[in-house]
């Protein structure tokens, strides 16, 4: 990055799957938008209500086009961090145009209502990582770096139960001793 360039970070919704191109020079671009609209509190109602809508035209290049393309779909809740780029051109009909738009040096997917599973890609040997869920995890053997760790057999165990008073047992009947952590915060009242 250049200094003074403008970065920010955006969070909002995927208003269409990204558009996936290749350039006259082979490079691969990504297009998308992320629509991000504010939360404005209405005294009067007393009622939290949708405020203006800003819609950012993004764009992510090479490696990263091709994951986003790959692993990003309309509806989904990003994060995505970049540097704001300006440019004019004519239109058309004669009249002069500008653009603001993020080129993306970041992006993946906001884990505050869902639940993602990642998967790294390896280029010619390097460490690749995953779930714990994943069929073939990896570990660091130390001496030559990483590898894979060979497939166990499938054991069939039931699994333990956690004793009575252990906080961090599977709660019954939904109460918890630690009150609604995990649980979606309420509305804040002004």
């Amino acid at each position: 990055m250049a200094i003074g360039e403008t970065v920010i970070t955006i969070v909002g919704n995927l208003t269409a799957d990204p558009e996936l191109r290749t350039t006259g020079q082979g490079a691969h671009v990504a297009s998308f938008t992320i629509a991000n609209t504010a939360r404005v509190y209405n005294k009067q109602t007393g009622q939290y209500e949708d405020g203006p809508a800003l819609f950012m035209r993004c764009s992510a290049w090479n490696d990263l086009a091709q994951h986003c393309a790959q692993s990003l779909a309309k509806g989904m809740r990003v994060i995505a961090q970049g540097r704001l780029r300006q440019h004019s051109y004519q239109a058309q009909d004669g009249t002069n145009r500008t653009i603001v738009e993020l080129t993306v040096d970041e992006i993946g997917p906001s884990l505050r209502y869902a639940t993602a599973q990642v998967a790294r890609i390896s280029h010619q040997g390097g460490p690749v990582y995953g779930n714990p869920a994943s069929t073939q995890p990896t570990v660091n053997t130390g001496a030559d770096g990483w590898s894979q760790r060979p497939q166990q057999p499938a054991q069939t165990q039931q699994p333990a139960q956690p004793p009575a008073d252990d906080p961090w047992g599977a709660p019954s009947d939904d109460q918890s001793s630690f009150g609604d952590f995990g649980k979606p915060d309420p509305e804040p009242e002004f």
